[in-house]
Parts: structure tokens; sequence; C-alpha cells
């Protein structure tokens, strides 16, 4: 029987929000609790420097973002976790398979061209073959499932497709295609200044979002300016028609709160948004505060973050470099 395995990570680019835990770190943590997977979590420092980036912050932002996955409660005895770069068997596959990704496929890649922007003939190579990246990260570990959102359908696409090649040209059954994972109950978080785009790590203002290491003072501050429109809060789903910003403001407190959104409404609908917002700052606080707090606590003192990370390192090598020899040896290479 194939043990079933999940693949998931972030990127070392800016502070973590939270988008990022209600819509992932949330689930890996259930997802891991579960029971019923091998949990591999990765910092993907390498997919990090395919955009500019800070040189010098680079091994501090990947520590903060392993620091977020612990906080938010990653267990390093259940769950695997790890840097990408520090597993070389992650960059030998995805040489192997860049040699059998096709061009045409990797130029449909939607991400490559949000990304690149106007400026995609100055672009790095590293930026256009990401997704052979991210497919070697899946398939190093013959990962079963992976975590994906609409974003990242595509590469996961690409990763089942590279697998399938692979095990046609050499006539093996080497690689498994990954399913995604279809979280049941994933929160799409979006901007607090723009109820129609997502919270991102990348928007200017810091305060379109709440990031993993706000204090209070600042996540009271966000929440009283984010936006609302001068009507009462909703009483029903039908009342979010036209009114992305406060369908945006509920559906974080019904997830901060463990309630169910008719849950939200009995309780505040027909009220004023000013109401509401004390009520989401306690709950916003009450919730986030722990995480902010160990977060800070493995940052002052970074010894442990260090073992945890070489440890996974260390675990991801024995499972990759077995496996990477393997696949030389199917297409051929010498070996000693």
């Amino acid at each position: 029987m194939i043990q079933k395995r999940i693949l998931s990570g972030m990127q070392p680019t800016n502070a973590l929000h939270l988008g990022n835990y209600l819509g992932a770190l949330k689930n890996w943590v259930d997802l891991q609790n579960q029971g019923d997977y091998e949990c591999f979590y990765c910092v993907v420092d390498l997919h990090a420097i395919t955009m500019p980036y800070d040189r010098d912050n680079l091994k501090k932002a990947t520590r903060e973002v392993a620091a977020a996955y612990i906080a938010a409660g990653v267990d390093p005895q259940k769950s695997v976790l790890f840097p990408q770069s520090a597993v070389p068997a992650h960059s030998q596959l995805m040489w192997l398979l860049a040699t059998m990704a096709q061009v045409g496929k990797l130029n449909r890649m939607t991400q490559f061209k949000d990304k690149a922007g106007k400026n995609a003939e100055n672009a790095g190579l590293g930026l256009y073959a990401y997704p052979v990246l991210m497919a070697a990260d899946i398939l190093i570990y013959n990962a079963t499932h992976v975590p994906v959102g609409e974003d990242q359908k595509q590469h996961l696409e690409l990763a089942r497709d590279l697998a399938a090649t692979f095990n046609t040209r050499y006539d093996v059954e080497h690689f498994i295609q990954p399913e995604p994972y279809i979280m049941g109950d994933t929160t799409r978080v979006m901007s607090l200044r723009d109820g129609t785009s997502k919270m991102s790590k990348s928007a200017e203002s810091d305060m379109t979002r709440i990031n993993l290491t706000d204090d209070a003072d600042l996540i009271a501050k966000k929440i009283k300016k984010a936006k609302t429109d001068p009507q009462p809060v909703p009483t029903c789903t039908e009342q979010f028609e036209g009114r992305p910003e406060a369908k945006n403001l509920m559906t974080i407190y019904a997830a901060l709160a463990d309630e169910t959104m008719d849950d939200v409404f009995n309780k505040f609908g027909g009220q004023s948004f000013a109401d509401f917002k004390k009520s989401m700052i306690d709950v916003s606080v009450a919730h986030l505060e722990p995480i902010t707090t160990r977060m800070n606590d493995l940052m002052n003192d970074v010894t442990e973050i260090d073992k945890i990370l070489a440890e996974g390192g260390e675990k991801c090598n024995a499972i990759t470099e077995p496996f990477i020899d393997q696949t030389m040896d199917i297409m051929g290479f010498w070996k000693s």
C-alpha cells in the first residue's frame, strides 16, 4: 500500500499574514493531526530567489516562516519541517524534469505572466522555470496529495504531466501522479482595504493585511480602519451582494471564532460595523496573540528553529538521495 504523503510550502518573502494562516497553515495543522498522511512542510527559499530579494534577510526570513509554522501548530514531531535549499535533490530533479518540460506548456503558465508583467523579456530563467521546480518539490517525495488553491492548479497539472511523461518515456512506474487535496473548509481572506482582492504579502500598504507578527494594538488599529460601508451588518447571505468588505470581515470573524456564518448573522445582524469591529478585535487578538508570542519566543532564540530545520533537512535527504540516484539510474547515467 502506498504511503499517503502531503507536500506543501510557503516562500520566505515578507511576513506571513492572516490569509496564509486561515487559508493554509490552519489546514496543514488539521492534516497533520488527522494522522492519515505523512506531512512534509517546506520553506521554499529556492523559489524566493526567482524575483529580486534581500540577500541579507533571506536566512532570517526563512527562520521566521518556520517559526510561523510551529507557532500555528505544525509539530516537528508529527510533520517534517525543512528549508528547500537544504535538500539538493530538489534542484537535481528540477533539471532532469526540465529536459522533459514542454516550452508550450510553460508559456501558458499564468503565474509567470502575472509576475513578469510587461518585463517578460528581461525576466530570469528561474521565474520562467518556477513550475518545473515546483514539480520537482512534489515528485522528489512521491507526494500523493498536494493542498492547492486556484492559482496553483496549473502547476500541479504540470507535475502530473511530467510524472506521466517520465514513466512513459522510460517504461517505468517510478513517479506517482499527485492528486490535489481540496480543503473542505478553506477560508478565503481578502484585503482589509479592498474586499475584491486577496490579502497579499506583497501589497504595498501594510494596512491591507494582518501579519502574524502584529501585536494587539496594531491588529486593533488595522481592524478599526478596515473598509466597510454605511449599511448595517448583514443579516443573511443575500445581503452580501455588492458588499465584499462586509463579507470579508464577517468571514474572518467566523473563522477565528470557530462559528458558522449563521451564528455571526444572528449575533451581529442589523448592528453597526463599529460595534461589530469591537468584537472582531477581541476575537482576533485572542486567537492570534498566542501565535505571535510563540513566534517572538522562537525568533529571540533561533537555536530551536535551526535544530528543527537541520533535522528536517536530514530526514528529507535520507528519503531523496536514494530516490534521485534511482531516477538517474533509470535515465542511464553513469554511477560508481
